[in-house]
């Protein structure tokens, strides 16, 4: 299992990191050990600046290769959310020397993956999430705004990387993104209902 993860997919949030604009989408992986077991996070001993990263997470049901975006949704039929929690000030210092995010990115525990859901049950291109840290809400993200849906990010991916049953596609977070402290809580709403409870330690 895989973990393919799409960046910049939300305008407001590469906006708000001072990134451009991507013509493509922007992947990077993390490994299957990235997974978080459980619902406690730790905050690596790495990082001083871990930022929270929600985002609608799809699962591969059907594998292939050189996928036609025509054809691409008979490749998924669950539906979850997932934080991407990235080692931000790692993630900038590898940046401004021109290498890879990985260490920023794919480190253990930080992909969080929620149950998932048919998808079937939901209007995927008008889709609402949102995280709230201590009851508070600070991220709000709507599908409708991507500017890659779901069937382009299959079908663009399965042109680099063969995909396979029960891979993860993370597809990108929208604007509010920001750090988390020891005791904080992470609770995450797929339209109106929790699936996320994340503790950080």
């Amino acid at each position: 299992m895989k973990i393919i993860c799409i960046g910049r997919n939300y305008s407001e949030h590469a906006k708000e990191l001072g990134n451009e604009i991507p013509e493509n989408p922007v992947i990077f992986m993390k490994p299957d050990t990235a997974v978080l077991k459980g619902n406690d996070f730790y905050i690596p001993e790495f990082s001083n600046d871990i930022h929270y990263e929600l985002e609608v997470v799809i699962k591969i049901s059907k594998g292939g290769k050189y996928i036609q975006k025509e054809t691409a949704h008979k490749h998924y039929e669950e539906i979850g959310l997932g934080i991407d929690f990235t080692a931000r000030d790692l993630q900038s210092e590898l940046k401004s020397k021109g290498l890879p995010w990985e260490l920023a990115k794919g480190f253990d525990g930080s992909a969080v993956v929620s149950s998932f859901f048919k998808k079937e049950n939901f209007s995927l291109e008008n889709l609402q999430f949102s995280l709230l840290k201590n009851k508070e809400k600070v991220q709000d993200g709507n599908t409708k705004d991507m500017m890659f849906n779901f069937d382009d990010i299959v079908a663009f991916a399965s042109q680099y990387f063969t995909l396979r049953v029960g891979d993860l596609i993370f597809t990108g977070t929208p604007k509010g993104v920001g750090k988390v402290e020891e005791n904080d809580i992470l609770e995450a709403y797929l339209e109106e209902e929790k699936i996320l409870d994340i503790r950080i330690l």
